[in-house]
């Protein structure tokens, strides 16, 4: 009876480390306005209200610098 509960009990954490690295990756603990996409050999930073027809190419290569944000359209703008 123990081994059973004590097995059930690692099967769990086994569950909630898993489910914890899946949130994570999808950035659910992330609060930057912005998101890395890896692009081939380098990263494209893309907001995350991006607008959807803009191409991937168009936004920057380059986290935006204090006081600036990108825009949905992937302009460096102040924020």
């Amino acid at each position: 009876m123990r081994s059973h509960r004590f097995k059930t009990i690692v099967i769990l954490l086994i569950a909630v480390f898993f489910l914890l690295a899946l949130l994570s990756s999808l950035g659910l603990f992330d609060n930057k306005p912005y998101t890395g996409v890896p692009h081939g050999n380098h990263t494209h930073y893309v907001p995350k209200d991006r607008d959807p027809s803009v191409p991937l190419h168009n936004f920057p290569q380059q986290p935006p610098p204090p006081g600036k944000k990108i825009s949905p359209t992937g302009e460096i703008i102040p924020e």
